[in-house]
């Protein structure tokens, strides 16, 4: 499994050849650096870590700063490992070498983003779950209106069951969206172009994976 580290630059949308308006976004996908390669024999298992973005070095632990060293690269910011990274890449992923967007993903392709989701916050079953509400404002329930109701819980089994859908911190979670199209690459500017929405904020962090 092949794949790059980027960063969300923001959403657009581009009309298709039958003229439909497809909403996509736009990430800046690599260049990023060979930091480690892993085999069968050493490690047990195939592997290629790849680092992306710059990061100070004084912000930089030892342990790591040896490590990208042995790399003969900066400190990065992001640091992620493909296991069984494609074929076609033997050779070209030797520790310190360069992956760039264009030599990853084509026209056509469908990868998976990876991406931290927006952090809501402490929020309620409406907005969590997308409960309906106790609903009508009649009948003594002037205040009830966003609020869950009855939880099912009474002299059996006396207890609330684990895993009730109720209000609670929302987003800021790990999320993976599969199947999305490869709509452009600008490989002179390490940019893709795919289809749909991909998790997380501006400026945040996205694995693709192909």
């Amino acid at each position: 499994m092949s794949g790059i580290i980027g960063k969300k630059v923001g959403m657009t949308s581009i009309f298709s050849a039958d003229g439909r308006s497809v909403a996509c976004t736009l990430i800046e996908a690599g260049p990023c650096v060979v930091t480690q390669v892993k085999n069968v024999e050493t490690d047990g298992y195939s592997a290629v870590q790849l680092g992306y973005g710059e990061r100070k070095e004084k912000n930089t632990p030892k342990p790591l700063l040896g490590h990208f060293k042995k790399a003969g690269t900066t400190p990065k910011q992001k640091v992620v490992e493909f296991r069984d990274f494609r074929v076609e890449f033997e050779g070209q992923v030797d520790l310190g070498k360069s992956v760039k967007a264009g030599e990853v993903f084509a026209e056509g392709d469908f990868v998976d983003a990876i991406g931290t989701s927006k952090g809501k916050g402490f929020q309620g079953v409406v907005k969590r779950h997308g409960f309906a509400g106790v609903g009508g404002s009649t009948h003594g329930q002037h205040n009830r209106q966003r609020h869950p109701g009855a939880i099912g819980a009474c002299s059996w089994p006396s207890r609330v069951f684990k895993g009730l859908r109720m209000a609670g911190r929302t987003g800021g979670s790990r999320v993976k969206v599969l199947n999305l199209k490869v709509l452009k690459v600008y490989a002179e500017k390490n940019l893709i172009l795919v289809s749909g929405s991909v998790p997380g904020p501006k400026n945040s962090y996205v694995i693709l994976e192909k």
